[in-house]
């Protein structure tokens, strides 16, 4: 009986730890997205004072206060301020992804590399959670450009912004990261299996 190759072992090994970190993740992700709700509360509060009063932010939930003003029904032509609810785990499940592929790999410094990639995935978290609540805003405005007291432009850039937050970063982010921190297994394994695979007739 042949025996599976370096490369099968690691994708088996990889597919099964992110289903354990998955579900282990759900339960601890409130706290551990923590920081990306602390990153996103910044950039809100500074990149669009003109649209943010004030951010709200508690381990699993973040509320964003607003200064747009839009029609509220019933209520005689009275306009009201929006409120925006967020998850800052929403878009924080590479976390568990990026860890399942290290420690396949199962290679030396495995900490060391865990906790650097930890740290270095809160910005795009942050990033994504960011475009997320703006996405919401422009929503919520029905894509009103007077209320929202923007331009065109700035409306599509954050709808760009959104799609890549919500649809690339979330995924793509940790295997790059995985491949850059881990990049001598990389080479010494999934390169070669792949090469070796090419070449069996």
């Amino acid at each position: 009986m042949r025996r599976p190759s370096a490369l099968t072992i690691f994708v088996l090994s990889a597919f099964g730890w992110i289903v354990v970190l998955t579900l282990a993740w759900s339960q601890v992700s409130a706290w551990t997205s923590y920081p990306v709700g602390v990153l996103s509360h910044i950039a809100l509060e500074q990149g669009a004072p003109m649209w943010v009063r004030q951010v709200h932010l508690k381990p699993g939930a973040m509320e964003v206060d607003t200064a747009i003003e839009v029609p509220v029904a019933q209520a005689g032509g009275q306009r009201g301020e929006i409120t925006i609810e967020a998850s800052p785990g929403r878009y924080a499940y590479g976390l568990p992804i990026f860890l399942a592929l290290l420690l396949a790999a199962r290679g030396p410094g495995r900490m060391v590399r865990a906790v650097a990639g930890y740290v270095l995935l809160l910005p795009f978290q942050a990033l994504s959670l960011t475009m997320y609540s703006l996405m919401q805003m422009l929503l919520a405005a029905q894509l009103n450009l007077r209320a929202l007291r923007i331009s065109q432009w700035q409306m599509e850039a954050i709808v760009y912004g959104y799609q890549v937050g919500a649809l690339v970063l979330p995924t793509l982010v940790p295997i790059l990261l995985w491949l850059w921190l881990d990049r001598r297994f990389v080479n010494d394994v999934l390169v070669r299996g792949w090469r070796e695979s090419l070449a069996t007739p």
